[in-house]
């Protein structure tokens, strides 16, 4: 074990333009899309694929406006980094935290989901010490693959994303020709509160994009690879999801009271096979979503140390194996205890509401980044300037004023003990907590590693 002497460079650049893709995806489709239907149906009936549009634009908005942000960059941490460089450490080391903890709620939500949908196979899964040590199993294998290496946890990706999208694109295929085009065009609009307490929901199934720029110093030619790979996947996720939901109204308009509104769908469209394939897309959907958050979450943690606002420890990489190895352990263990502490829909909200914060901070960083740092030739660029990123921060403010007070209270609490954290951190490690400068983290053309790797 040793800690890295220059930033990233102890970490292998293994990640390529399909990896960045499937990183992506998998952060994005896991459980939400296999739930939100019936929700969509429920509170919007016909008009629901019009809301899965819609948070398809916001989340494209945000997607642009961040593959900008990133193209300035190839270090890990990617949100740290931008908000770092825009106001300084301890904005940076918030941002970094709040992702943090929506990354391992967001795992923790999912661990709780795959083993309630084992529950009804062996059923002692259900409630008590089963169901607990079911839960650490799966996120303890989890944490394994990711320790073991870069390959070895995007090699299981590969395999899952595979498994999962299968049967999705098979539902659509199939459900395509019954899509009701007349009632889904003259569907009734809904007032703009419920538009907005719906797509909040909603929403849960678009987060996880960002996880991509997470792993930038571990991706091959990041300041490139990531922006136009980063768009290309929300965009084709965002018109998947519409697809999908256009599909389930026309064959399913009862299905909002539905837990399982794609199985029952599938079972519709195509029997017993069909349901039983999208009952498996659930599992590898998770596990994707779970592998994906193991492999991001622990490079939060070791960018802050490497910043030098969390403990040292944090920062050890293996020399073997090249990935974080404390980190990744530790995220592992915070992941069970919250797991077996809290339910599914609470970790969900938690992870979603905290995620569209850290998506404003980054978007409000952009124009300094711009104004502060040269633009090069081939660098991702935006049409109209800065209007795509003010769109983006007006739906975010938008959407979060439709929270709850005990959404903020939460993100106060959080807040408020990282300040207490990195106040003790960079106090004992003599650490100015002044500018993003000093920290010396490459940017583009400042790369302190072979990109041959």
């Amino acid at each position: 074990m040793s800690r890295p002497s220059a930033p990233d460079s102890l970490l292998r650049r293994e990640i390529g333009r399909v990896g960045v893709a499937t990183i992506a995806m998998n952060g994005v489709i896991g459980s939400g899309i296999f739930a939100l239907p019936a929700v969509g149906i429920a509170q919007a009936g016909y008009f629901s694929p019009w809301l899965f549009l819609l948070c398809g634009v916001l989340i494209l908005s945000v997607a642009l406006t961040l593959a900008r942000t990133a193209s300035f960059f190839e270090t890990t941490g990617g949100p740290i980094v931008y908000t770092s460089h825009a106001f300084g450490r301890f904005i940076g080391f918030q941002t970094g935290l709040l992702i943090y903890i929506s990354r391992v709620a967001a795992i923790a939500a999912s661990a709780n989901l795959i083993v309630s949908y084992a529950a009804p196979i062996w059923s002692p899964l259900s409630s008590g010490l089963p169901r607990m040590i079911a839960i650490a199993g799966y996120i303890t294998l989890a944490t394994i693959l990711n320790a073991i290496g870069v390959r070895a946890g995007m090699a299981a990706l590969y395999l899952i994303s595979i498994l999962k999208l299968a049967p999705l694109l098979l539902l659509i295929l199939v459900g395509f020709p019954a899509v009701e085009w007349g009632l889904v065009t003259s569907a009734n609009v809904l007032p703009p509160e419920a538009i907005g307490r719906t797509m909040l929901v909603l929403l849960y199934a678009f987060i996880g994009f960002e996880f991509s720029l997470i792993n930038a110093g571990e991706t091959r030619d990041a300041h490139s690879a990531i922006p136009r790979t980063l768009v290309t996947t929300v965009l084709a996720i965002a018109v998947c999801y519409a697809l999908i939901q256009l599909v389930a109204v026309s064959v399913g308009p009862d299905l909002g009271g539905s837990n399982a509104p794609l199985i029952e769908l599938a079972r519709r469209l195509m029997g017993p096979t069909g349901a039983l394939a999208l009952g498996l897309g659930v599992v590898f959907s998770i596990g994707g979503g779970s592998l994906t958050s193991l492999l991001t979450a622990p490079r939060l943690t070791y960018a802050l140390s490497r910043d030098g606002t969390l403990p040292g420890w944090f920062g050890t990489v293996n020399v073997r194996t090249r990935v974080p190895v404390n980190s990744i352990l530790f995220c592992g263990v915070l992941s069970i205890a919250m797991a077996v502490g809290q339910q599914f829909v609470w970790l969900a909200t938690l992870s979603t509401f905290v995620r569209l914060l850290t998506y404003a901070l980054c978007i409000v960083s952009l124009p300094i980044i711009q104004r502060t740092l040269p633009a090069e030739p081939g660098q991702f660029k935006l049409p109209g300037r800065l209007a795509i990123p003010a769109v983006a921060l007006l739906l975010i403010l938008w959407l979060l004023s439709q929270s709850t007070m005990e959404n903020f209270a939460i993100a106060g609490c959080v807040v408020v003990a990282g300040s207490v954290g990195y106040w003790l951190c960079t106090r004992k490690r003599g650490v100015a907590a002044t500018s993003f400068e000093s920290t010396e983290i490459p940017r583009r053309g400042e790369r302190t590693i072979d990109k041959g790797r």
